[in-house]
């Protein structure tokens, strides 16, 4: 099935939101739509890199492992997210195993699809520049949060990040957050275990930050800000 046409759609991807028109559309005619069940291994480190994934529905996680087992998370991919672009931009192997959490759905750009656009339209390289740069910034910040904070802070980090997918940079007072990942999912992309992650969420429940309501979490955003940046506070 083909992409959708619609411009608005394209350009809520970080990566196409500088692109002009013409450019958008010449994405949606040749991305293709797929789907995949929760459980899903997508692609798995070192397979060859042949196309990346804007992600419409669902969550993919992109981990890397060791042979005794051991897991580190680098990104839950959401709704709005691209995935697998760094073996599309330099045709190297895929760095990361891709999984999906939930059922997902995405559109799929190919590298050969990519190159032939890129050759035609610079700005495609410009965009594919300032969309590096953006992610390499967010790499600096995550490891700032595993090196600098600890663990509460490192957790309401996590937690302003998720709302802000959601909501955007202006939040609610007190948004509502439905965690659909387990602590499991939540201790490795913090670096911890998940005992300690389950602690330090009790202990945010504990100050009042975080409340349960029915399945879903009550944020208090300015307090949960103030634990994230103390020096802020």
């Amino acid at each position: 099935m083909k992409s959708p046409s619609n411009l608005p759609f394209w350009r809520s991807f970080r990566l196409f939101e500088t692109l002009d028109d013409t450019i958008l559309r010449q994405i949606s005619a040749v991305a293709q739509r797929r789907s995949w069940s929760a459980g899903t291994t997508l692609f798995q480190r070192g397979d060859a890199g042949d196309y990346l994934v804007a992600l419409m529905s669902g969550r993919i996680r992109l981990a890397v492992s060791t042979p005794q087992g051991k897991e580190l998370v680098l990104r839950l991919a959401e709704a709005g997210d691209v995935f697998g672009e760094l073996s599309l931009f330099d045709g190297a192997p895929r760095s990361a195993d891709a999984t999906s959490l939930l059922d997902s759905e995405g559109f799929v750009f190919s590298k050969r699809d990519f190159d032939a656009l890129a050759a035609q339209e610079p700005s495609l390289h410009i965009a594919v520049t300032h969309y590096l740069c953006r992610m390499l910034r967010d790499t600096t910040e995550q490891l700032e949060g595993l090196a600098l904070y600890n663990l509460e802070a490192r957790v309401a980090r996590f937690l302003l990040f998720t709302l802000r997918q959601i909501h955007g940079d202006t939040l609610p007072p007190r948004p509502l957050l439905r965690l659909e990942i387990n602590q499991s999912d939540i201790a490795a992309a913090l670096g911890a275990s998940r005992p300690k992650v389950n602690r330090a969420l009790q202990a945010l429940r504990d100050a009042g930050i975080l409340h349960k309501n029915g399945e879903a979490l009550a944020c208090d955003v300015a307090l949960l800000s103030q634990i994230a940046d103390p020096a802020s506070a």
